[in-house]
């Protein structure tokens, strides 16, 4: 493993594919190729996902913020076995909500992991408040989270989104993490330096127009290995909320949300990170320009990081690969925090252009 941190792929599990075909009546549908149309069995997602399973129970946090009482929703799932005193907060991304991180979530207990997973406000089970939304909201909440639990030190790993996220959190409170784990992580850039700046309301009335044929796109751009039936399972739900009475007002949510990657930029906050670091992601991910190339600049900006790069891998390796992508996660997270991180990658430039 020296010689190189860009890996080979592996496949998903029998089991796993077994199971979703059980638990998902859409799953025995050919792979390749999804409906072009959404099943007729599809109904609203509820604003407040109240219909949308999750794999272990929910609480939520109260919380105070912009003089309204909101709460926040979370998975706090035990170790199984012998527990290995570590715990770590998994954070979503744009297009998705803590349960979908149900196989790490898995993954990681069954390893000895305490693992907390949040909805952060705007997405599944949690608040929906019409608000000014930026990275500090989360970090906040999170870090109160904490506080609420007695948990005084985590590993963070974040998704997408949520790698900004756990940028934030890691730059915010050095002091309370161990690892952070940034997963095909989007704002690599700052894309002030390329775009103006949009009217809120137009990005709102732009939102407005999700259809199922705009949200099944935006997932395909994610498996560059080709389209599995069990990806169905998060285009429902996402596209569910537009066929709801509430869509309206998650539009308004939606569109405040992705004003952040414009107005919140974290690439300035990577040198100031002290903690223990992976940049890890597919290096076909369609969402950044040249992820190899970027997510390179990112670890070369982190004081103490290791970079892994999946070659032909999209935007979601706990989707595409899951047993490597889980396997190389666990070894990191398990690694000495007070210890130097592989640097094997600074000497090694395959798929990086």
């Amino acid at each position: 493993m020296n010689e190189t941190r860009f890996l080979n792929n592996r496949g998903a599990s029998l089991f796993g594919a077994v199971l979703f075909a059980w638990v998902c009546p859409w799953a025995h549908a050919g792979a390749g190729q999804p409906p072009a149309e959404p099943p007729a069995d599809w109904g609203p997602t509820a604003i407040d996902y109240s219909n949308v399973p999750y794999p272990h129970p929910v609480k939520y946090l109260e919380l105070s913020l912009f003089g309204r009482e909101l709460r926040m929703a979370y998975m706090d799932v035990a170790p199984v076995g012998r527990p290995l005193g570590q715990t770590v907060v998994l954070f979503h991304g744009m297009n998705f909500f803590a349960a979908a991180f149900r196989g790490t979530i898995e993954a990681l207990r069954n390893e000895g992991f305490r693992v907390i997973a949040v909805d952060r406000l705007g997405y599944g089970r949690s608040s929906k408040p019409i608000v000014h939304y930026n990275l500090h909201m989360p970090a906040r909440n999170t870090k109160a989270l904490l506080d609420e639990l007695g948990i005084e030190r985590v590993a963070i790993v974040g998704h997408s989104m949520g790698g900004m996220v756990a940028t934030r959190f890691a730059a915010t409170y050095p002091d309370t993490t161990t690892h952070v784990v940034m997963v095909n992580q989007i704002g690599l850039t700052d894309p002030s330096r390329n775009r103006p700046w949009r009217d809120p309301q137009v990005v709102y009335e732009s939102v407005l127009k999700t259809s199922y044929q705009s949200v099944l796109r935006g997932h395909m751009r994610y498996y560059p290995r080709g389209w599995q039936p069990e990806y169905l399972e998060w285009v429902k739900y996402q596209y569910g909320l537009t066929l709801g009475g509430d869509w309206p007002r998650w539009a308004r949510v939606r569109a405040a949300q992705s004003q952040i990657l414009f107005e919140d930029p974290v690439v300035y906050e990577w040198q100031y990170i002290p903690s223990k670091a992976l940049v890890i992601g597919g290096g076909d991910d369609r969402l950044s320009r040249d992820y190899p190339a970027e997510a390179r600049h990112v670890a070369e900006s982190l004081k103490n990081a290791e970079l892994l790069i999946f070659p032909g891998v999209g935007h979601a390796p706990a989707f595409e690969i899951p047993e490597r992508f889980h396997a190389e996660l666990i070894r990191f997270l398990k690694s000495d925090p007070d210890e130097p991180a592989d640097q094997a990658w600074r000497d090694n430039d395959v798929g990086v252009q």
